[in-house]
């Protein structure tokens, strides 16, 4: 049994090395926000951490998130595929203050 993130096909993907220039924090408010850059074409997975409970969405340059969106708790760190292989890559995840203002911070591993 693995705890790495698994591809499309049920392998898993290696958790890699940390990007150097892969660290992204976005200020988490009432309003949704994403990364301001995209996520580098040769990352495959993105570690995060919110420092209060947030809803999160995948997706391109106009993802927004809602409060209908995936729920992820406070103090939480998690590893989420967002593409390669035969999976299309995400370059973006928004990000919505489920009660109150926060941070999310995100990593990026090659």
């Amino acid at each position: 049994m693995t705890t790495l993130p698994m591809d499309s096909d049920n392998n898993p993907i290696p958790a890699l090395t940390l990007n150097p220039n892969g660290a992204h924090a976005i200020n988490v408010t009432s309003v949704s926000a994403r990364n301001i850059a995209a996520f580098e074409i040769d990352t495959r997975v993105i570690s995060i951490y919110a420092t209060d409970d947030v809803f999160i969405r995948f997706g391109d340059t106009m993802v927004t998130a809602n409060s209908t969106d995936h729920f992820f708790p406070k103090g939480l760190y998690y590893d989420f595929s967002i593409g390669g292989d035969k999976v299309m890559h995400t370059p973006y995840v928004a990000v919505l203050a489920a009660n109150a203002d926060c941070y999310l911070y995100i990593s990026e591993k090659q």
